[in-house]
């Protein structure tokens, strides 16, 4: 009997340490080979983003899907190059007018800092000065240089990607080896993709409004980077949570910086902060409804663990992953307890609700 536990023990401690080790394998290919996965991930976005819009076309308007596939895949590469330049020029107008007022924020900063006593202002002035925010900004310049790079492997991705299409419905049946299982991949695919449509969508539309009424506080302000600052809105809005928090917080520094007034600081913040208040906690709960039913909590875990492993990309990607595996984990039975703490009132989406269809982008 004390041969056999050990022998159960044994075995226990073979699979934990296996697991750890096959996790651990797991993750340094993610950080690895992260600038290849970015890339993949987004393509595969795009591909089902698309792969929707041209099913649509070609059923409604009667247009040849070959003709509707080439025209989506010029237009998918004409607005990531047109997006990747934009933000580069965007970043570079940024970089350098953060350096040209660098000095008048410095002599500013005695002004907005000096209600919290003289000791605290020293210190605040002591960890700034000694903070070379001149080197990050270009630090960060010279990483979003890489965007014109990623953004060509996007779309080779993707278009290799449309050349497969026809075969994946094959591919999928020749795995399986049996019909009705691969028609059930088939409709878990196709769930998550039309749950990862819905919510980009919705998103799009609410940043877009989110970037627009921020561009016009700035217009009406009078200040600079009014374009720049709406584009970095639009982009940190896709991050759940925390992304609005960051892009209202660097938009209030930016006044303060471009115009060294404490006041208009303060009314321009509060504004922004109005703005983001009403839209993400009015407009945008009500659009996604329960398309999502993702847990507050998962959310965060997500957004820290994808963003310690693949950086700001991988913050834009938790919530597409998320859904991806809540689903996928809900089919499965020794992993639904997964997709249960994954939910957010402990009922997990498996796609069952959603239309009987087994096309995967065709």
């Amino acid at each position: 009997m004390d041969q056999s536990n050990e022998t159960v023990l044994r075995e226990r401690l073979q699979t934990g340490f296996l697991g750890i080790i096959a996790f651990s394998l797991l993750l340094f290919l993610l950080v690895q080979a992260r600038f290849i996965l970015i890339a993949l991930a987004i393509a595969i976005i795009l591909f089902s983003l698309t792969s929707d819009a041209i099913h649509a076309i070609s059923t409604r308007l009667k247009v040849p899907n070959w003709l509707a596939t080439t025209l989506a895949l010029i237009g998918i590469a004409l607005g990531l190059m047109w997006i990747s330049t934009t933000i580069l020029a965007q970043v570079n107008e940024i970089v350098f007018l953060a350096i040209t007022y660098a000095e008048r924020a410095q002599a500013a900063l005695p002004a907005l800092t000096e209600r919290l006593g003289p000791e605290a202002q020293e210190r605040i002035i002591t960890a700034l000065t000694n903070f070379n925010i001149t080197g990050w900004i270009r630090s960060l310049a010279g990483q979003a240089s890489g965007i014109l790079s990623g953004s060509v492997l996007v779309i080779l991705f993707v278009g290799f990607m449309f050349a497969e299409q026809v075969w994946f419905p094959v591919k999928i049946e020749r795995l399986t080896e049996d019909p009705d299982r691969a028609a059930r991949v088939r409709r878990i695919i196709t769930s998550i993709m039309h749950r990862v449509n819905r919510y980009l969508v919705v998103k799009t539309a609410v940043s877009a409004v989110t970037s627009a009424l921020v561009w016009g506080i700035f217009q009406l302000a009078g200040l600079e980077l009014a374009a720049a600052v709406a584009i970095l809105t639009f982009i940190f809005n896709f991050i759940p949570s925390v992304g609005s928090i960051v892009a209202t917080v660097i938009a209030t520094i930016l006044v303060f910086v471009l115009s060294g007034d404490t006041t208009l600081t303060l009314v321009i913040g509060l504004s922004l902060t109005a703005v983001q208040f009403i839209i993400g906690n009015v407009l945008d709960p009500m659009l996604l409804g329960q398309t999502l039913r993702l847990s507050s909590f998962g959310i965060i875990l997500s957004l820290a663990f994808w963003g310690a492993v693949w950086g700001v990309p991988g913050m834009f990607l938790a919530v597409p992953i998320m859904v991806a595996l809540m689903i996928v984990c809900a089919h499965i039975p020794w992993l639904r307890p997964v997709a249960i703490l994954l939910s957010r009132e402990g009922l997990p989406d498996d796609g069952s609700g959603d239309p009987d269809e087994t096309r995967i982008a065709a």
